[in-house]
């Protein structure tokens, strides 16, 4: 399976709430969301928090599974050497009713296994943390 192919297959996952199916691609020292100095991590967005492994990821996907999704959109993915960009728009509550909509870039990084090595979101950083009331 392609860097592509894989991508969409974790957002197909994803849109079935397979999350087992979605750690199986992830490299077992995994990188999620780590940044030197990250404003929403800073802020104590939950679901921005640095992680490291499938096991830390877990808990990304407990908190998301909490959401309320009104839209979740792959609008188009892009891919170059071992990284792949997917473009999406979302439409979401958050716990505590604050709802935020946005277009934010995924950006997936393999290794030669096919494994994902990295992921962090780009988004409006504001919104999140306006949704958790630090903003």
């Amino acid at each position: 399976m392609d860097n592509i192919s894989t991508v969409q297959a974790l957002y197909a996952a994803f849109g079935r709430g397979d999350i087992p199916a979605i750690l199986t691609h992830l490299h077992d020292q995994v990188s999620w969301e780590q940044l030197a100095d990250y404003s929403a991590q800073n802020a104590g967005v939950p679901w921005l928090a640095a992680r490291n492994g499938p096991a830390e990821v877990t808990g990304f996907f407990e908190i998301v599974g909490k959401f309320k999704f009104y839209e979740f959109q792959v609008l188009s993915i892009l891919a170059g050497g071992n990284k792949v960009a997917a473009e999406i728009r979302i439409d979401i509550e958050v716990p505590g009713g604050a709802r935020i909509r946005d277009e934010e870039m995924h950006l997936w990084t393999f290794d030669e296994q096919g494994k994902v090595t990295r992921f962090r979101h780009f988004l409006d950083t504001h919104k999140h943390m306006k949704a958790v009331g630090v903003a």
